[in-house]
């Protein structure tokens, strides 16, 4: 784990790698609650098991933390090398934090409280008060909520559900990755909005299966486990504001623009 030799930052280590394991471990030595997301969660969940035409460059780390603990992961991350944008998280700080890096452009992202993007996910709360990597299902979420679905973060959905198994219900302890269908299905059937999205893109990670590189083994696993999520999603009773939204269908925007933050 070699460092960067530049002041300040000089602790950061230049495998980002091994920067979000150095970050979670401080977490974890100051008991405090920090989650993993993004290409750098999905690759440290996975390990060996990510298919390797599936890798891809990551530039940035993003994580999530209670609002209890906001302030405290502004002071380590600080502490850790981590230069703060003073302005934007003063402006920001209740739902989102960000830090540079003094000797590159690479950035570390905090989301606060939930997940906020296309779509609002209570990522928080899985986080039972100590640092670790999110789970499949919530890795999954975060790439299933976005609108306009990208090159990179279809290969991210294809590398998880090429290595994660489906299971309704949380997986035994010790066991390999899996995705929870349960813990998807139960977040969509409550929003009518981000079930739309996350169907649309099961649909279309489905059809773009024939350009990918993978092997036609590897496509039908892919097809087989999307069309179980979907299967899970259509099963799941919906409450009765899901149901009245429905109603209304894509009349009315029913996703959020993200914000572009300039770097």
């Amino acid at each position: 784990m070699r460092a960067i030799s530049s002041s300040p930052g000089e602790s950061i280590c230049e495998s980002l790698q091994d920067e979000a394991r150095r970050l979670l471990a401080a977490a974890e030595q100051s008991a405090l609650p920090l989650g993993l997301l993004g290409g750098m969660g999905i690759r440290l969940l996975l390990g060996e098991r990510m298919e390797p035409r599936l890798r891809r460059a990551i530039g940035d780390l993003d994580f999530i933390t209670t609002r209890r603990a906001a302030g405290a992961v502004e002071t380590l991350l600080a502490s850790a090398g981590w230069e703060p944008q003073r302005r934007f998280n003063t402006l920001n700080g209740a739902r989102r934090l960000l830090f540079d890096e003094p000797a590159r452009e690479r950035r570390v992202d905090v989301f606060v409280g939930s997940f906020q993007m296309c779509h609002s996910l209570p990522l928080a709360e899985v986080l039972d008060g100590r640092a670790q990597v999110l789970p499949a299902a919530d890795l999954a979420l975060t790439k299933l909520q976005i609108v306009t679905l990208n090159a990179k973060d279809r290969g991210d959905l294809y590398a998880l559900l090429l290595a994660c198994r489906i299971v309704e219900g949380a997986a035994p302890a010790g066991d390999a990755p899996s995705i929870d269908a349960h813990r998807i299905a139960d977040l969509t059937s409550a929003d009518w909005g981000l079930h739309h999205t996350v169907e649309l893109n099961l649909a279309r990670l489905r059809e773009g299966l024939a350009q990918t590189e993978l092997s036609a083994a590897q496509r039908e696993l892919l097809d087989e486990r999307i069309a179980t999520i979907a299967g899970a999603l259509e099963r799941a009773p919906k409450s009765r504001a899901w149901r009245l939204r429905a109603r209304v269908g894509e009349r009315r925007r029913w996703f959020e623009e993200p914000e572009e933050i300039a770097r």
